[in-house]
């Protein structure tokens, strides 16, 4: 028991260590010294609105009729055979593609339909639909 002294000085302490609470003060200090001027300094800018919807680019039609007689019009002009496979390539290396409607008379030959859908597939077109009217049955 000799290790052991007898220590008057066992006191609690009641004060509070204000060490801790200085160095965060401090720290605070200089994040708002550096902090403030960067905001008082702000250039005044208009931005620009901004939705968050989605645009939808429509893309284009292209129509090709093929006539009762077999021949091609690519919209509104007539068209040669030689000259549909070209067109439809350079219709196709359009961003967006456009669609191809494909308006067959109901007297032509589905051969000459076919041919014009085997080159619209090799020009690389992909969407592709058929233009029909609606039957009208009357009673």
């Amino acid at each position: 028991m000799a290790g052991f002294i007898a220590d008057d000085h066992d006191e609690v302490m009641s004060e509070i260590n204000m060490v801790p609470f200085i160095d965060v003060m401090l720290v605070l200090l200089i994040i708002f010294i550096i902090t403030v001027p960067v905001m008082k300094h702000a250039v005044n800018v208009q931005l620009p609105q901004a939705s968050n919807e989605k645009e939808v680019i429509q893309p284009q039609t292209l129509r090709l009729t093929v006539q009762a007689d077999g021949s091609y019009w690519l919209g509104e002009e007539p068209i040669a055979d030689d000259q549909l496979p070209p067109r439809l390539r350079a219709e196709a290396q359009k961003q967006p593609q456009p669609d191809l409607h494909i308006r067959g008379d109901k007297d032509v030959r589905y051969e000459r339909v076919a041919q014009a859908m085997a080159a619209a597939q090799q020009a690389g077109l992909s969407k592709i639909g058929f233009v029909t009217e609606p039957r009208h049955d009357t009673p």
